[in-house]
């Protein structure tokens, strides 16, 4: 019954999406109408909306979630964690997702499968009311719901024809870096004091580029704006825009301990520590819970090559991750006491681009927060970038010339 009602929801698409077409606002929420709680022994949804829109709905799993897609609702000014009351919603997270469609993802304490799912326009006002109900299932139902791998990956871009990969900066040409602002739309990262981490980083990769630009490099962004970037879209972008280094751009929080200070990672399948450990997992687990799933598919085939390729790429890492350190030294001063650490990060595993990735600092430490929004001290934080750039291009450049010879 259930699977037929999925199949009825996505038909039943194209007589809402018709009619949202023909209005031009975005749908906004009234969050004192709307709710997610729990009801009987399941989960029910109410959102009250400004106006019908098109909508899709599915399972995932690995924590189990429900994540619905909406074309397109306006979350400014909802608390959506606010929305849930009861003990089987974990999380709730909104937002933009893709140019044209937003998301709502609930986590969900076991797994619940789709009862029944009605959007009904009210005739008078125009206003729309999406009514959804979950029912709890076994495990090895709930398998049987949870969406196909294509469709789990839904907003990475199509597979395309890219052209050989750039031959190795060699100092004959400028240097393409790509930064990546972490984070963004239905993930806004680290939150404290109404400063959001996705916000923070795009404004400070918006200014590290201006600097990077008036270097003579060119540079290309991840995101330009606050929009959901799922990690394996960011090395698509990065090796689309045949990037010789790649840059993601962090200030997160540490829930345990004093920790402050800039700190630049490099991949390694062990960490440096259990915090950092901790540190790559939330990173990872914020896209896990925005919808995308990252499980490891790769075969061994391709993990062979891409370990033949990062044996090259690995060392100019971490050569381009010491010259950074040494540039915001001389720029910044105070670092973190341990500037250099490793971790699994999955957007640090292009193997062939070598990759970094530069946690500014941390929102948790008071000190941190005053230097991340003080503009002064951010132009400071960018000229060491673009200083510990261009010290590694030069040496870079000088061992490719070796390698030649």
């Amino acid at each position: 019954m259930a699977r037929i009602m999925g199949l009825c929801l996505l038909v039943g698409l194209s007589a809402i999406g018709a009619r949202a077409q023909e209005l031009s606002a975005l749908a906004r929420v009234d969050a004192a109408a709307s709710y997610l709680r729990d009801d009987g022994a399941g989960i029910v949804l109410r959102l009250d909306l400004s106006q019908p829109v098109p909508y899709r709905l599915r399972l995932l799993a690995d924590p189990p979630r429900l994540v619905a897609d909406f074309r397109e609702i306006d979350w400014a000014g909802v608390d959506a964690p606010a929305l849930a009351s009861g003990d089987r919603v974990v999380a709730v997270q909104t937002g933009p997702v893709r140019p044209g469609w937003s998301r709502m993802v609930v986590q969900m304490s076991g797994p619940f499968d789709i009862q029944s799912a009605v959007m009904r326009r009210d005739d008078v006002t125009g206003r729309a009311v999406l009514n959804l109900a979950l029912a709890p299932v076994s495990m090895a139902e709930f398998a049987t719901r949870v969406s196909t791998p294509e469709s789990v990956l839904w907003g990475l871009p199509k597979a395309q024809d890219l052209p050989p990969p750039r031959k190795r900066q060699d100092g004959s040409r400028p240097l393409r870096v790509v930064l990546d602002p972490g984070h963004g739309g239905i993930d806004p990262g680290a939150e404290r004091d109404q400063v959001r981490e996705a916000d923070l980083m795009l404004t400070f990769a918006l200014e590290l580029q201006e600097v990077l630009l008036r270097a003579g490099h060119e540079v290309a962004l991840t995101r330009s704006d606050d929009s959901f970037v799922p990690l394996e879209a960011r090395i698509s972008i990065a090796r689309a825009a045949r990037a010789d280094v790649f840059i993601s751009l962090h200030a997160d929080i540490v829930p345990e301990g004093n920790a402050s200070g800039a700190t630049i990672y490099t991949l390694s399948d062990s960490a440096s520590d259990e915090a950092s450990q901790k540190l790559a997992e939330r990173h990872d687990r914020a896209d896990l819970l925005a919808g995308v799933d990252l499980k490891d598919k790769d075969d061994v085939v391709a993990n062979v090559l891409m370990e033949l390729a990062r044996r090259e790429t690995a060392p100019r890492a971490d050569q381009l991750a010491d010259a950074l350190v040494e540039g915001l030294r001389a720029r910044i001063g105070r670092l973190h006491k341990r500037p250099r650490l490793t971790a699994g990060f999955s957007v640090l595993k292009a193997p062939d681009i070598p990759s970094v990735l530069v946690e500014l600092g941390f929102l948790s430490s008071a000190r941190d927060l005053a230097n991340l929004t003080d503009p002064d001290w951010r132009a400071r934080a960018a000229q060491g970038i673009a200083q510990g750039l261009q010290a590694w291009a030069i040496s870079d450049a000088a061992q490719a010339g070796l390698l030649r010879q």
